[in-house]
């Protein structure tokens, strides 16, 4: 068995694979890597249950859902203590709008991609919820113009 963390080439194949086609079946899946449907069914389950497949999701196109608009957030919080950033993460995980969230080094706290409908739903989330949040210092907004690159995780 393959140790813990560690992952061979047949487990790469099957990542990139599943990374492409998540809902793929097993037997097809064994017959793009090269193995029999069992020992590729073993292996996915070893890297679900080590944490290396951690799920899976649907892509979905936010735009055609009448979500047009993305905008990078920057804050910056008065203070990087534990109750600060515990409270500021607890705040942004009740914010639909807030779709993914980092804790940064740098100049700036959090990295937020805020999705809304329009400019105008923006702005009410901006100025109705996150400068609302306590131990917001500042906050900076940078609107993409095109996606250049996607994808949900990199590859094995």
């Amino acid at each position: 068995m393959v140790k813990s963390g560690t992952i061979d080439d047949f487990d790469r194949e099957i990542l990139s694979t599943l990374r492409s086609d998540a809902r793929i079946s097993m037997l097809d899946l064994a017959e793009r890597v090269g193995l029999s449907a069992t020992p590729v069914a073993r292996r996915v389950r070893r890297l679900e249950r080590e944490g290396i497949i951690r799920g899976y999701t649907v892509m979905i196109d936010e735009a055609a859902l009448g979500y047009d608009v993305s905008v990078f957030v920057s804050v910056k919080l008065d203070k990087q203590v534990d109750d600060a950033l515990v409270r500021f993460e607890a705040a942004i995980a009740s914010f639909p709008e807030v779709v993914d969230c980092w804790l940064m080094t740098g100049s700036r706290d959090y990295l937020l991609r805020v999705v809304t409908t329009s400019l105008a739903g923006f702005e009410q989330f901006l100025v109705g919820q996150l400068t609302r949040v306590r131990g917001v210092a500042s906050i900076e907004s940078s609107i993409p113009l095109r996606r250049v690159k996607a994808g949900v995780s990199r590859a094995a």
